[in-house]
């Protein structure tokens, strides 16, 4: 399944999750119903916890197809020291070592870390991280397809644990998110942009506080002729969502005032987030760059993010932009591709985020990627900034007897000549 297919299943099945004594009962949820979705390739499972002293982990539950463990049986890291991999990676496809579960029949297992994340020494002095817990699964297909559905189910429950804790102090910190929300609307570029023979309009319009929606204009100091233009998406909410947005952002910037290529750009802001918000969910970015030059060149890189609509003036054809890598945070050491079109005059390109068409209205139908179409296709022969105006209206009526909402952003890139 499709990365961010994947994610808002998860998020449906979990949103009504009732309200737990502690972590491990929320976990045994997630576990079943992981294992129930018929869309989720996964058959059986179990919990591992990390004991106190942070020397092994304790199997405390299974659900599914799966061949039954005695309770409470441990592995020592300083014999299984596989799961300090699960640390640096999160998820891991292996061999089983273990004489007792090999006995079982268990020769490759698949594992995955959620929750907290700890810094400890192995027997040989070396730092290595540790989760809180580690959830195995069984699936009739151990590949990549597996490891990616791993990592989404690591970082949405890890974000569910988070959230737990943070909830229960968000009235106390009240005042510091409005600070954080004139944080975040100083750092947001203005809305209207020229640029040789573009004319450029962004709108964000955060659903709570604080949102994960950010759009820039970004320019390089040495070269003139080129700009860089980059909408993103945290998937998480409130004010962790606004942090790693504001992060990418940031790291965004220093990546082109240095002028590093796009693909290298984009696999260390990768790396960051992995490593400064490893128990968050993961965060989209679509960064393209365009030129002063008369042939209309754009150059591209898509990192999970709702492909953004070019639709072409003279023959009204509409193409998708879409992923060119994996999302942002999951898993370390990513690879990110370009992609590239060219603008012919009147050409345009809409960019979005999910808050746009996956805004409901009261029969809960989605607005959807065709009435964006249509929407763009009917404003054809406006300025950028009156077709983004005109599509946040379109989908703020659409969506105004909803009972959810999202972070909703559109840029608009039009040339003009």
């Amino acid at each position: 399944m499709e990365q961010r297919k994947l994610y808002k299943t998860l998020e449906n099945a979990f949103k009504n999750f009732p309200n737990f004594e502690n972590d491990k009962q929320l976990l045994s949820y997630v576990l079943k119903e992981v294992i129930s979705h018929e869309n989720i390739e996964i058959t059986g499972g179990r919990i591992w916890d990390l004991n106190e002293n942070k020397s092994a982990y304790v199997m405390v539950e299974q659900h599914g197809e799966i061949e039954k463990i005695r309770k409470g049986y441990t592995l020592k890291l300083d014999f299984y020291p596989i799961f300090y991999e699960v640390g640096r990676n999160r998820s891991i496809l292996a061999q089983e070592t273990d004489k007792y579960l090999s006995e079982l029949g268990i020769h490759l297992y698949s594992a995955t870390g959620i929750g907290e994340r700890y810094k400890v020494k192995d027997k040989n002095g070396n730092d290595q991280n540790l989760y809180q817990y580690i959830l195995a699964f069984n699936s009739n297909e151990m590949n990549i397809n597996l490891l990616n559905t791993m990592n989404i189910i690591s970082t949405s429950v890890s974000s569910m644990l988070k959230t737990r804790g943070i909830e229960k102090k968000a009235r106390a910190i009240e005042k510091d998110l409005v600070k954080a929300r004139e944080i975040q609307k100083s750092i947001l570029p203005e809305h209207e942009y020229s640029f040789g023979n573009y004319e450029i309009f962004g709108i964000s319009i955060p659903d709570r506080i604080v949102g994960g929606d950010f759009f820039d204009y970004l320019t390089f100091g040495s070269e003139k002729d080129k700009l860089g233009i980059a909408i993103g998406d945290a998937a998480s909410k409130g004010f962790s969502a606004a942090a790693q947005a504001l992060y990418v952002s940031g790291a965004l910037k220093m990546g082109t005032e240095n002028e590093l290529k796009m693909t290298a750009v984009m696999k260390k802001i990768n790396n960051l987030v992995h490593k400064v918000f490893p128990y968050e969910r993961f965060l989209t970015l679509f960064y393209m760059e365009i030129y002063n030059d008369t042939k209309g060149l754009c150059l591209y890189v898509n990192a999970g993010h709702n492909p953004p609509i070019h639709l072409n003036y003279s023959t009204n054809n509409m193409e998708t932009l879409e992923a060119t890598g994996p999302v942002l945070g999951p898993a370390p050491e990513q690879d990110y591709n370009t992609d590239s079109f060219y603008f012919d005059k009147n050409d345009i390109l809409v960019l979005y985020t999910d808050g746009i068409v996956e805004a409901t209205n009261s029969k809960f139908e989605f607005f959807g990627e065709d009435r964006l179409k249509e929407d763009i296709l009917n404003n054809k022969n406006f300025t950028s900034k009156e077709i983004a105006e005109n599509i946040i209206e379109a989908v703020q009526k659409f969506s105004a007897r909803a009972k959810y909402s999202d972070d909703k952003t559109v840029v608009v890139v039009k040339r003009v000549q």
